[in-house]
This record gives C-alpha cells, structure tokens and sequence, in this order.
C-alpha cells in the first residue's frame, strides 16, 4: 500500500541528495524547451521538453512542501520554491512562444 509519511520522510531523509539531481536536472530541461522554441523546432519537440521539464519542477515542488509539512522555514526552501516556478513558468513561456510564432515564416536572406 502506499505510505504517505514514508515519502515524505524519504524525501526529507535524503534532501542532499534530491536536490542534487533536480536543480540541473530542471535547468538543463527548462534551457531545452527554451531553445526548442527558439529554434522553431516542431511543437511535439518543445512539449515534450515542457513536460519532462514540468514533472522535474513539480517534483521539486513537492519536495520542498515536505519540509513546508514539518514547519521548516529557511531561505534554501524559498529558493528551490522560487526556482521550480519560475522553471515552470518558462516552460508555459516557451509553448506560447512557440504557439504565436510557429506559423510565422522565418526570412531568407536568399
């Protein structure tokens, strides 16, 4: 069965660790759906990358309200808070991006 407080204990116990990964792990995927748009690559790409990128965020997220549950208010908290939201943002960004400029011709200089 699935255990709740397991988790987040999990999640508190090996915070180091966690973090670790998702910090790049967010901005390497959240830089990739950025330059996807950018590119013009063909959405399917960039909401690929959007969502990959939004499960790290989302995951970073439930991360640090682990420590919100138990009452730990520190800055670190707020800056991996502030880091999954505006990586979450970007993404958002980059498929409006993505959307408004898609059908846009791009210029030849030929």
């Amino acid at each position: 069965m699935f255990d709740l407080n397991s988790l987040t204990e999990f999640s508190r116990t090996n915070c180091v660790s966690i973090c670790a990964f998702l910090v790049p792990a967010n901005l390497l995927a959240t830089l990739l759906t950025m330059t996807f748009a950018a590119l013009r690559r063909p959405s399917h790409h960039v909401w690929q990358a959007a969502g990959i990128a939004s499960i790290f965020a989302i995951m970073m997220i439930l991360h640090v309200y682990t420590w919100f549950m138990i009452g730990v208010v520190m800055p670190p908290t707020y800056i991996l808070l502030w880091l999954a939201l505006t990586c979450l943002l970007s993404n958002l960004g980059a498929i409006l991006f993505q959307r408004r400029y898609a059908q846009t011709p791009q210029h030849s200089n030929g």
